[in-house]
Order: C-alpha cells, then structure tokens, then sequence
C-alpha cells in the first residue's frame, strides 16, 4: 500500500471509529479497532439499531464459530439493503475477514446515510448543501476561503470562524494569531468539544500536517457542526419566545409569590409572638412589671405597626392580583387554604385576643391608673378603629366589575372626612391621660399614634386602589394590545411613577419609552411629550397607553409560544432543565419555570429515565386558561 494511501486508510479509521464510538455510547458499547471489532457483526447489529431506532431480531451474541459471525453481519447487510441504502461489492466475508477498504467504505455508506444525506440548502446534494452552509458562514471572514472539504482547513480558521459567527462569546476571532495553524485547529476542536458537545472525531495533525486531509473525514466531523449549529438556532429561536411569555407574564407570577411568601411570614411572626407572651411569667416587682410594659409598648409601636401594614398590603395585594386576572382573562388565583385572608384573619383574631390578655397581665400590675379617663379614650378609640376596620373591610370586599369597584371607592373615600374630626377628639383625651400618666388601658389596645396611622393607611389604600381601578378601565379600553402588552406597558408605567401621583414628567417618560425600546433624540422626545400630553407637565396612565397603542402591535401570541416550548422540548411531551439551559433561556427564567412547572408522569424514553422532567403542556393549560384551550392551543398531545 503505498504511503498517501497508508495515511486516507489510517485517519479514516480512526475517524470512523470515533464516530462509531459516538454512537455506540448510549449502549455502553465502545471499540477500539474499527476492523477487528466489527468483524463478529455485533457492533454493526447494535449501530444499525441505534441509528434506526429499529430492532434487526435476534443474533448470536457470543459469536464463537465463524458461521455464527457470518450470520450476524448478513442479518446487518441484509437490514441495510431494505432500507434502500446503496452497497457495491459488500459481503460479509469482507467484515468477517477484516477488509479494511471494505469496511470504511460500509461505515461511509452508513455516515452518508444518516449523519449528512438530511443536509440540504437549495436543493443541492448533502455534499454541496454542506459545503455551501460553510461558505455562506464564513463569507464575511476575509482570512477563509471554503473550496473544499480538504486543503481549505489546513489553517483552522474555518472551524474558529463557525465558532465565531455562531457562539462569539466563547472565542475572540481577532486575537488569533492567524499563522497559528495548530493553535487555532486545538483551540477550534476544544471548544467545539467541551463547549457544545461535538464529539472528537479528528485529530489536529489528521487536518494541519498533511497537505490534503481525507475529504470522507473532515465531511463526517463538520457534518455535526452543521447538526449542532442548525439545532442550536433553532432551540434559541424558540427558548427566545419562552422567554418573552415567561418575562410578559412575570408579572403576576411574581405578584402570586410575592403574597404568599409575605403571608407565609407574617403569620410565622404572629404565632412567635403569641407564643412569647404564653411562655412570659413576672417576679413580682413594679419594675419588672413596668419593663414588661415598656416591651409591649414596643411591640405595638414597631412590630404590631408593621403587621397593620402588612395585612393591609396583603389584603390589597390578593384584590389586585384578582382584578389584574379577571381583566385579562386569565385563570383566578386562590392562595392556598393556609395562606388564605381568612386564615389571615383567624390568626389575627387569636393574636387581638392573646394582645388584650396580655395588656391586661400587664395592666393589673400596675393599679394607678383613672379608670373613667381610660375608659372615655378606649370607648372614642376602640369606635374610630371599628370604623377603620369596617372601611378596610368594605375597601378588601370589593368585587365585579370595574366601574361598580371605581363607585364604591368613591363612597368609602367620601366617608373618610368625618374621622379627622373624631380623631381629633381622640388626640384631645390621649393629652389628657399623659398628663395623668395613665400608660396603659384596659378597655383598648389602640393608641392615638396608632389610630393616626391605620387612618393613614385607609386613605393611603383608598387612593391606591382608586388609581388601580383608573388605570384598569384605561387599560381595559386599550382594545389594540393584548393583555401582555398591557401588563408590560402598566408594570413601566408604575415602575417610573415614582411619585405615585398616577402620571409621568418629561424625564419619567422618556426613561419609560427607553425601557421599552423606544428612544428619540431631545427635540423629538420633547415633542412627543407635550403632543402627548396634550400641553400639560405630565402624562397621564390613559395618554401613555393610548400613545403606546399608536407605536406597537402584539408579536408573539399564545400558539407561538405552546409551539416554541415544543421546540424546546424537541417534540417530547415533557421539558428538562437542560434542554431549557440549550435553548439559551436566562437561569432566573429557568428557575421560574422549574418552581412553577409540574412534574411529567408520563413514560419516559431510556436515555432520560433518571433526569427530572417537567410537563410544560399541563402548564401552558394553567396560564393560558380555558378560553385559548377551547380553540385547540393546548390539547395535551
């Protein structure tokens, strides 16, 4: 044999066989000399069946006669003839006897037919639509020239310039010292391997120290570049999608969350605080008596202070988060049964009551107190904070439609005039017990200062909710965006609505037109912003989504999106953690959609049996809700 043909049979093999070894991995098969290997047919039976997905029937699986490894390869050729693939001058005796041209040449057939014969641009064979997929890569780098699948990749900048123009973050083409062959060709082959998972089918001298590298080879290792790449787009195209839906509708995920962590807090504390007065005793002394008060002071002041305004962000929260569904159509939200404002107010209730027992310890240790005066203030306070409470209640209670919620907050805020007059009241009778150095009262565990502040909080949640429920029947109007786009356009507005007076300045809204992607030079900033404000020094809610109207339209629609994520799953009917992480979705995305998406509990294909799989369909059926469902997007096939 002479030497150049000693060198295309030897990278070939070696070549061949890698190729062979990849495939042969998920049955923890691997050889290590392509000829002698093959030569009892069980390697070929076990390729054949991973490539075709197909069984070939039974063999001889310890093969000790040569008749039985004579059958073995024929049931694989005969396998291969039915199939169509074409084979010239192949027996089996060639594979039995170790033919080593006829063998590369079967292994070639198999490469030809099921690793490149599927690569077509415009029509052309495999070879030429693989050839012109790396020219049409590589024809803005001026250093490459693609000719062939030989000489043309002696350098190694074909392979860095693929690398370049599909994943620029993992090499830096400029750097490269371009008359670096070796370097550039190990550095191309590493990254390729570690980085997006090609397998090493060559060698850096197989390609730089020869003058002509094996076409055959080279053909094999780029044909699964051009698999890896193509994929690769395609997973990022729909991971893309994913993530706008999963970024559009965070939102009210996060809003969900957001109660039930707060919640789930909150009545942690309540029932720590409860369980610390049951545990406390006293030794007798005013001063111990005295210190125990100045703590329960300090417990309403700054702890209970904080748990009013809690509960009331709560409360408002879970009523938000309900109308901001409803108006969108979407599935309602229920937290669960131990979260619930009811458990809310159970645990509430069971704190009020250990509170007033324990003001009570306190209060009959310390007996100097005028129990007509205290008795005035708690009869005036305790009136106030039912009052308070009753407007709470009414405010929380609010349900149906919009414009019905809009006409009863307009009532309740009418309602809030009288309580300054009555609180100044209570300010007059709270003077008149400092005075008599009355610090504790039996009969009521509200404070002026406290009475001040949950008053506070009432006209502070009633103009909340009062510009909540505008801006809904703004958006609700906004019949040109989807709901998407309306909880995108509301969560900006607010986020620079810094003062919370329900409109923008100039430099708000030009800071919220740049964050969606809209962004003007001075003069025309500045004349957008006076025709939208019509003249005026700020934009209202209704002016900034009207002016949104006019300057966007929905792009990505719930089909899209159940498609995409079939994308991502690459047809499956479940998703896994790392196919999410190929697509290229963020990780803060990834963890969202591994806390929020149910665990698949269908079959499960060997190779995935033991990796967590995530059911992406029953998902899709609980965001996306009945209406979208009716019309066939989510059908759970």
């Amino acid at each position: 044999m002479a030497p150049l043909e000693q060198q295309w049979v030897k990278v070939q093999q070696k070549t061949f066989t890698k190729w062979l070894n990849s495939k042969l991995k998920v049955r923890e098969v691997e050889i290590a000399d392509l000829i002698v290997d093959l030569s009892d047919g069980i390697a070929l039976i076990h390729l054949l069946e991973i490539l075709s997905n197909e069984s070939l029937g039974r063999y001889a699986s310890r093969p000790k006669l040569r008749v039985q490894k004579f059958e073995n390869v024929n049931k694989s050729l005969d396998y291969i003839k039915r199939r169509g693939i074409q084979m010239t001058n192949i027996g089996a005796e060639d594979v039995v006897d170790g033919n080593s041209k006829i063998i590369l040449g079967l292994i070639w057939t198999l490469i030809l037919r099921f690793t490149i014969s599927d690569i077509n641009e415009e029509g052309l064979s495999a070879k030429e639509g693989l050839l012109l997929w790396c020219q049409r890569k590589t024809a803005c780098y001026d250093e490459v020239e693609v000719r062939d699948f030989s000489s043309s990749w002696n350098d190694g900048l074909a392979f860095c310039a693929l690398l370049d123009i599909h994943r620029p973050d993992l090499i830096d083409y400029d750097s490269l010292d371009k008359n670096d062959h070796r370097g550039n060709m190990q550095l191309a082959f590493d990254i390729a391997s570690k980085e997006i998972g090609i397998p090493d089918l060559l060698d850096v001298e197989d390609v730089c120290d020869v003058a002509k590298p094996d076409e055959r080879s080279l053909m094999t290792y780029i044909a699964y570049w051009f698999h890896a790449f193509s994929q690769m787009e395609r997973v990022e195209n729909a991971g893309r999608r994913v993530e706008k839906f999963v970024q559009n509708m965070h939102g009210a995920w996060e809003m969900q969350n957001n109660f039930e962590q707060r919640m789930r807090e909150l009545l942690r504390q309540i029932a720590e605080q409860r369980k610390q007065w049951e545990e406390a005793t006293f030794d007798g002394s005013y001063a111990d008596a005295k210190a125990q008060s100045g703590k329960f002071t300090e417990y309403k002041r700054k702890f209970k202070r904080a748990w009013v305004a809690e509960k009331s962000d709560l409360v408002g929260l879970l009523g938000n988060i309900k109308t901001k569904l409803s108006t969108y159509r979407l599935r309602p939200y229920d937290p669960p049964a131990e979260l619930s404002l009811e458990a809310l107010d159970t645990a509430w209730t069971a704190l009020m009551t250990a509170e007033r027992n324990r003001s009570q310890v306190i209060n009959e240790t310390i007996r100097d107190i005028k129990n007509a005066l205290r008795k005035s203030f708690a009869d005036k306070a305790n009136d106030f904070a039912l009052a308070l409470n009753t407007l709470s209640i009414s405010l929380s209670g609010l349900e149906g439609d919009v414009e019905d919620q809009l006409d009863h907050t307009k009532k309740i805020s009418d309602n809030l005039a009288p309580l300054d007059q009555y609180l100044d009241i209570i300010a007059s009778l709270d003077e008149q017990c400092v005075e008599a150095n009355i610090e504790e009262n039996d009969f009521t565990t509200y404070t002026y200062d406290e009475l001040e502040y949950e008053l506070g909080l009432v006209k502070s949640s009633v103009s909340k909710k009062l510009a909540f429920l505008e801006n809904q029947m703004v958006a609700r109007n906004m019949t040109n965006l989807t709901p998407i786009q309306l909880e995108e356009f509301e969560s900006v507005f607010r986020h620079f609505d810094r003062d919370v007076s329900n409109s923008l300045q100039e430099l708000e809204f030009s800071a919220a037109l740049a964050s969606l992607g809209l962004v003007y030079d001075e003069d025309e900033m500045h004349q957008k912003f006076r025709e939208t404000s019509g003249g005026r020094e700020y934009v209202t809610f209704e002016q900034f989504i009207r002016f949104m109207v006019d300057e966007t339209e929905d792009q990505n629609t719930a089909e899209q999106v159940f498609e995409s994520f079939k994308e991502v799953a690459d047809g499956k009917p479940y998703v896994t953690e790392l196919d999410l992480r190929h697509s290229l979705v963020p990780d803060e995305i990834i963890e969202d959609l591994i806390a929020s998406m149910p665990e698949h509990k269908g079959p499960d294909m060997q190779e995935d049996r033991d990796i967590p799989k995530y059911d992406y369909i029953t998902y899709m059926q609980r965001y996306i809700g009945g209406q979208n469902n009716e019309n066939g997007l989510v059908n759970g096939s």
